[in-house]
């Protein structure tokens, strides 16, 4: 099964989970056309690892929108044990903003939309659950301008700002999104899904606006924890990719850091990495992660990474990378 962590058993836990497994494609309707098509090694092996793992709410990090959720349908339609509550919004990556963000003097590139992207939901989020979602209950961080987060680290080169003022009045914080999804579980009140996929903290230059973003993008989080942005949940997961690794690779490592440690969370795999990317790029890392408030009881957690005598590790292709560098990470957690 992987990596793995136990700890005191409860009654009926339930899993959550996030997968940053690459279900984007580089152009809108491919995504639906791989998944129809039954040919897709990658996305044979993503569903093989989802249903090995079998969580009961799945947040996925890197999965293309479109407007009538008919490729999640279509994904979501894969499982013999069924996923029938889903869940997406428009994504901020590809999200034109018919500036030039990167300075490069060019107009309408992947890095000038408000997160990356080729088109618009490129690369965005999803949510599979067993249980209701909220839907009309749900808050959206979106769209919070970068500026107006408390203290935000805006870039700058040779001591002046590096975006224009149209920009710095444009550009929302959230590369993908932010999002709070209350999901009705059994046993007691709503869990509410702090779900997010942040920038990778690298593909920039010296005024370093990827890294100062990632930065914030997690600040956000802990101002919102903080009652910064109204009420803060009271029982949540945060569960996505961060991006951002505590002790190894590139950004801020320091706060992921100080994240981990905040009193309002708990954290079932320290220390465990959930990405492996090839010898020539930067290894083992931690970057996504599912945390759970402290009202929860951990029961178990894992990281899906099983090892070369594991009969499992023929999900994983010969080479580890059938369904991309990320690892499934999931916990099972009860009241």
């Amino acid at each position: 099964m992987g990596l793995c962590v136990a700890g005191t058993v409860q009654a009926e836990p339930f899993r959550v989970a996030t997968f940053a497994a690459p279900l984007s494609r580089d152009g809108p309707g491919l995504l639906l056309r791989d998944i129809q098509s039954g040919d897709a090694t990658e996305i044979r092996a993503i569903q093989n690892i989802i249903a090995r793992n079998r969580p009961d709410i799945l947040v996925l990090t890197d999965f293309d929108y479109d407007l009538d959720g008919i490729a999640l349908a279509a994904f979501a339609d894969l499982f013999a044990d069924p996923y029938p509550h889903m869940f997406a919004l428009p994504s901020n990556a590809g999200l034109a903003t018919g500036l030039d963000l990167n300075a490069n003097g060019r107009l309408g590139e992947a890095r000038d939309s408000q997160g990356y992207g080729r088109f618009a939901g490129d690369g965005g989020m999803a949510i599979l659950s067993r249980f209701p979602i909220l839907a009309e209950q749900v808050t959206d961080y979106s769209e919070v301008l970068w500026k107006d987060l408390p203290d935000a680290a805006l870039p700058q080169l040779s001591g002046a700002p590096f975006l224009g003022v149209a920009a710095i009045d444009q550009l929302r914080l959230s590369s993908t999104g932010h999002w709070i999804v209350p999901i009705a579980v059994p046993g007691g009140p709503p869990i509410s899904v702090m779900a997010f996929d942040a920038t990778p903290p690298v593909f920039d230059g010296p005024e370093d606006m990827n890294g100062l973003r990632n930065r914030d993008e997690l600040r956000l989080w802990e101002i919102v924890l903080e009652g910064g942005f109204g009420p803060a949940p009271d029982s949540f997961v945060i569960a996505g990719n961060a991006n951002l690794d505590p002790k190894g690779g590139e950004g801020y490592r320091q706060a992921m850091a100080d994240f981990l440690a905040l009193a309002s969370l708990q954290d079932p795999l320290p220390d465990l990495p959930t990405a492996h990317w090839p010898e020539d790029g930067p290894g083992d890392l931690r970057v996504s992660y599912v945390l759970p408030s402290r009202d929860w009881q951990i029961v178990a957690a894992g990281v899906f990474w099983p090892g070369p005598d594991d009969p499992d590790r023929a999900l994983l292709g010969e080479d580890g990378l059938a369904a991309g560098p990320h690892r499934l990470v999931w916990v099972d957690i009860s009241r």
